[in-house]
């Protein structure tokens, strides 16, 4: 137990053109089960990656007391992956194309058995995963098909189809719902009885496993602390790690406007109508007998377990998804299919979710990336005027990210882009805006300021939310609606949801 597993002597980290984490030492035993804390950007991701290799050090020593290559034997979750995943699989459209294969995704089970380069389709540890996580019934199903939570638990199985000594896990139950982050937790704790070793990044003090041993913080690029959990993982060290104070920062608002224009420009100030709506791939169904109206000045939240189709009834109000056509639905007045074109929806819509934050794959500034919500552009490809320009500066600071608003997009850390990625939602003033785990990377401080932030956009603008979450404490108070979706076996024919 107290033998070296792995050790980092007075390293430090490369990351890109700047250089974090100075002279850090760091030793993991054998047996140890270690977690990492600290706020948005300050480095947690990239230790754990210097571990796997793919991030480089240009001080000090790295050793593995191991004889097998890293890659070999530490498996790795993380936001990361799951984007670069979903963004070459967006690449690979352009290919399917031209060769006639236009459905020819790659499904869960390749993502799956890719993480073991002996891995073989009949294998018995591929059946055993996708018990223990409950996921056999997504293996023919596309990855881009998969919901947040669902491609997560694709993730994790990847990670443990090579039987890993260690398993990196950084934010390893974002959006998965609580049923199955108890499930994960307990197969989890078994592998670990078993000999496996963790690594937990996480934002979420209340998520270190029951069987952390040690615990490391780090702060603005430098290791604040570290030691074992009862010694670190106090209430005065967790206020060093996240700047309390900052959560007392004002932000005013103009008041709603209860009587415009904008507000009263649909019928009944209906914005969403949907009637019976059922939607399947394939033969699963995702969707089934759907009803649901969203009212001026409703706020909504929108909950139910992973494959309950919270995501696909987002697509379907978004624009996204070519099935609303197939559908009784009614988006601010008027029927989907009966003229409209996607724009013409999109310009009414803000909108943040992961799969929109992997689409930002090109090298522009964080302030561009907010400027391209006014034009519902992946991407800034026109000037702004004076006008736009103030709407910019407006929510840049309204969003507390003057700081990272010209540096380079994809070179932000993920809790940060996100971050971004809410400005951007909101530089447009929208009438709906949809929020699909929006909390999903931010750390102590961003959540709080965060959920202040969303609370006076649905109190005091004529914006109203539909907000999907798998965290209680995660929905703003301006919430005053809930739409409860079931995973579609367990509907009856005809329910009203």
């Amino acid at each position: 137990m107290d033998e070296p597993f792995i050790t980092l002597h007075d390293i430090t980290i490369r990351l890109r053109d700047k250089f974090i984490l100075p002279h850090t030492s760091w030793k993991i035993l054998t047996g140890q089960h270690w977690a990492i804390l600290g706020p948005n950007g300050a480095g947690k991701s990239s230790l754990v990656r210097v571990l796997t290799g793919d991030v480089p050090h240009v001080r000090g020593s790295i050793i593995h007391h191991f004889r097998e290559h890293p890659s070999e034997i530490i498996g790795h979750v993380s936001s990361e992956l799951q984007e670069h995943l979903i963004a070459r699989e967006n690449f690979h459209d352009m290919s399917r194309y031209f060769a006639g294969k236009l459905h020819d995704f790659e499904k869960a089970r390749t993502t799956i058995l890719a993480g073991d380069h002996d891995g073989v389709d009949g294998s018995p540890d591929l059946g055993k995963i996708v018990d223990i996580l409950g996921i056999s019934y997504l293996l023919d199903r596309g990855i881009r098909y998969l919901s947040s939570g669902e491609m997560r638990k694709v993730l994790i199985a990847r990670a443990l189809i090579k039987s890993p000594k260690l398993l990196i896990l950084d934010e390893p139950f974002a959006g998965i719902d609580a049923q199955s982050r108890n499930k994960i937790v307990e197969s989890i704790a078994e592998l670990v009885r078993q000999g496996l070793q963790i690594i937990l990044v996480t934002h979420h003090a209340q998520e270190i496993l029951p069987f952390i041993s040690n615990i490391l913080f780090i702060k603005n690029g430098n290791v604040l602390m570290q030691g074992k959990r009862n010694d670190v993982l106090t209430t005065e060290n967790l206020n060093r790690l996240y700047d309390v104070k900052y959560f007392d920062r004002a932000f005013t608002l103009e008041k709603r406007k209860s009587g415009s224009v904008r507000s009263a420009s649909y019928r009944n100030g209906i914005l969403v109508d949907m009637r019976n709506v059922s939607v399947k791939y394939g033969n699963a169904p995702v969707l089934n007998n759907v009803n649901w109206t969203v009212r001026r000045h409703e706020n909504w939240a929108i909950v139910g377990p992973n494959g309950s189709g919270k995501t696909t009834l987002l697509s379907l109000i978004a624009g996204d998804n070519p099935q609303a056509y197939a559908n009784e639905i009614y988006l601010f007045g008027k029927r989907r299919g009966s003229g409209e074109s996607i724009w013409d929806i999109k310009a009414r819509i803000g909108m943040v979710s992961s799969e929109i934050q992997t689409l930002y794959r090109k090298e522009i500034t964080a302030s561009d990336v907010v400027a391209s919500g006014i034009f519902d552009s992946i991407g800034l490809y026109r000037n702004l005027n004076s006008e736009h320009k103030l709407q910019v500066d407006k929510w840049v600071e309204f969003f507390g990210i003057s700081h990272i608003a010209n540096n380079i997009f994809t070179h932000l850390s993920f809790g940060e882009r996100r971050m971004v990625l809410l400005s951007r939602s909101m530089v447009k003033s929208p009438e709906l805006l949809i929020l699909d785990e929006p909390c999903q990377g931010l750390d102590q401080e961003n959540r709080k300021l965060f959920m202040g932030l969303i609370e006076m956009i649905g109190r005091n603008t004529d914006t109203n939310l539909v907000y999907v979450t798998h965290y209680q404490d995660e929905l703003p108070a301006c919430i005053d609606h809930v739409l409860t979706l079931k995973k579609p076996e367990l509907y009856e024919t005809g329910t009203t949801i």
